[in-house]
């Protein structure tokens, strides 16, 4: 039982399994050994058991989260496998093991490189034209930039086109001194970061300024510009379910 332990958390690199997915990489998948799947209290707070025996991370740490819910949302993702387990079908399972292996370890660098996104946030760049896709833009992201400026006190600048502009000084300590102690919070901020590609979406989905459904649209603005004029493939719309899972898993934890 051990070795199998051992196969299975080796497979949930929370790096190199995203990498997989996203290049498509034929993925050697271990066989489900267990039957039962269930949750219980230790140590204040809540572990996913298999057939009554600890889920362990890579880096051999108990599975185990605060929230009941969380919980529970990790012990469906281990009940719904079928004959193989599969870490892509898992996004809860991969972003609490890298907040409990790796956010952890690296709280001050996960901290500065997700403040780091203030000086490049999504919402800060315009297209300008065409004024339709412009005016989109602006109802999607300019009640962000007001509630980032009455928040922290400084008004994110904006531009038009893709070249950087300077940020106000001051802009990206402010953002870094609210971000969370907690790992599993971090961790789910620095998705959300990176998914949107805003630090103001992910910190007003975490201080409850905006839903999840209202950060996902304001993140896809020109996303969903480009499919009402050209379509939406297969593939893409794979990737946004992809993405939209890791999403709903971050949003879960920030709850």
């Amino acid at each position: 039982m051990a070795d199998l332990f051992e196969e299975l958390a080796s497979s949930f690199d929370p790096v190199a399994a995203t990498e997989r997915a996203r290049a498509n990489v034929q993925r050697v998948l271990p066989k489900r050994f267990y039957k039962a799947v269930s949750v219980e209290p230790a140590d204040g707070l809540h572990r996913v058991l298999l057939d009554g025996k600890p889920v362990r991370t890579p880096a051999r740490n108990a599975l185990a989260v605060a929230s009941l819910r969380a919980a529970c949302a990790l012990e469906a993702e281990w009940a719904a496998q079928g004959e193989f387990v599969d870490p892509m079908t898992m996004p809860l399972t991969r972003l609490v093991n890298s907040a409990i292996d790796g956010v952890s370890r690296e709280m001050e660098a996960v901290k500065d490189a997700v403040a780091a996104y203030a000086g490049s946030d999504l919402t800060c760049y315009r297209a300008g034209e065409p004024p339709r896709l412009d005016h989109r833009q602006r109802v999607a992201w300019d009640p962000v930039l007001d509630w980032v400026a009455d928040r922290f006190g400084v008004r994110p600048l904006t531009i038009v086109g893709v070249v950087a502009v300077a940020q106000p000084p001051g802009l990206i300590a402010a953002i870094r001194a609210a971000l969370p102690d907690d790992p599993l919070r971090l961790a789910a901020i620095e998705q959300v970061t990176t998914l949107t590609g805003s630090v103001f979406l992910a910190l007003a989905l975490a201080e409850r300024h905006l839903a999840a459904d209202d950060v996902w649209l304001a993140a896809h603005v020109d996303e969903d510009w480009n499919a009402e004029l050209w379509g939406v493939d297969e593939e893409a719309r794979q990737r946004r379910d992809f993405r939209r899972a890791d999403f709903d898993a971050a949003c879960l934890l920030l709850d």
